[in-house]
């Protein structure tokens, strides 16, 4: 999630535990620092752009090694304000706000490693997309409530309710993208597409609308579903995946980690001569925001050349023209595509 949503969560959490222990102010400060210390990591260069993509959310997201970091750093903040006879509470206070980062980062599709350092796998629910005003928003609300009024019972439990109702709306993403994924599959059934590999996620700040992408050998299959549809069977978009260039270059380094990051969620180009390759999860035909131009295929000797990654081209004002005719259940055709909303599957051929 972005970093002042995890400000939010680690200073809601954080007050919710120390109560009446402390000050508001001093728990909403530290738990505030706590959530958002996680993503210190971005200041981190590898030295190229795809390392920095894959080890991003890795060490600094491990529940076990956070929880270990909460003991030391409780530690100086009961220090700092006198208070060493509650070093118990700020210790859980600040290990719910510190774990409770890459816990809510597991909502998101990015993929986060918290269960480094046994292994570096990363898990990701894909169910809230990483800015959402309505899980965000409460929290904030929730916060000024509980720094502003004056009666302590009544302000934390504004804080508290706020908090509640931010995690239950966690629930209702997951029960959301549960129930969109078997409309996507029974829709995909009926036009006689694959079911084995499908993904579903939500679409820019909301929860009420959700993008479908189906692997299909050679094509990835693309499509949209609003909650106001009404139960309309699914349209998809099919378009090239590269196959022959994953296959031929399958033991390029790059390719490798962005096929395994990805799970399987990947296009490959061609562009000149270079190799670029793009994370579907993230974006939307025609533009995505993970996409890399990993030079040349490699041979037998040569170095790997640094990534370069590629502009993000959005055409912001047409996307969100787009998502709001969407959101009201309006069958249009994505921003971006030049073809007409017509028939069931559409293909279209990759730029090369």
């Amino acid at each position: 999630m972005d970093s002042v949503t995890q400000i939010l969560l680690g200073a809601s959490v954080s007050v919710a535990v120390m109560g009446r222990r402390t000050a508001v102010w001093k728990s909403a400060l530290w738990g505030g620092v706590a959530g958002l210390l996680p993503d210190l990591d971005v200041l981190l260069d590898h030295g190229d752009p795809v390392l920095n993509m894959v080890r991003h959310r890795a060490e600094t997201h491990a529940l076990l090694l956070l929880t270990l970091f909460a003991i030391p750093l409780a530690w100086v903040v009961s220090g700092v304000h006198k208070q060493r006879n509650v070093y118990g509470w700020w210790f859980a206070a600040l290990a719910l706000a510190l774990v409770t980062h890459p816990l809510l980062d597991l909502m998101t599709i990015y993929g986060t490693q918290v269960f480094q350092p046994f292994t570096d796998e990363a898990y990701g629910l894909g169910s809230l997309f990483i800015i959402d005003p309505v899980y965000s928003l409460p929290l904030l609300f929730g916060l000024v409530a509980a720094l502003c009024i004056k009666l302590p019972e009544r302000s934390l439990r504004f804080n508290n309710w706020a908090l509640a109702f931010s995690t239950l709306y966690l629930v209702w993403s997951a029960g959301s993208q549960a129930w969109v994924t078997q409309h996507a599959r029974d829709s995909l059934q009926a036009l006689g597409l694959p079911t084995t590999q499908v993904l579903v996620t939500p679409a820019p700040l909301t929860t009420l609308l959700w993008r479908v992408v189906a692997v299909d050998g050679d094509q990835f299959h693309e499509g949209f579903y609003a909650l106001l549809d009404g139960g309309r069977p699914m349209r998809f978009n099919a378009f090239e995946r590269g196959e022959a260039l994953m296959q031929q270059h399958a033991s390029h380094p790059h390719m490798q980690r962005l096929a395994r990051f990805t799970d399987g969620f990947f296009k490959v180009q061609g562009k000149g001569d270079n190799l670029v390759v793009t994370d579907l999860r993230m974006g939307q035909e025609p533009n995505y925001v993970f996409s890399f131009d990993i030079g040349p295929p490699l041979q037998a000797g040569d170095v790997q050349p640094v990534a370069v990654q590629m502009a993000y081209g959005l055409d912001v004002g047409r996307a969100f023209e787009w998502l709001g005719q969407r959101l009201l259940g309006r069958d249009v055709q994505p921003p971006g595509l030049s073809v007409p909303a017509s028939g069931p599957t559409l293909k279209h051929r990759s730029p090369s």
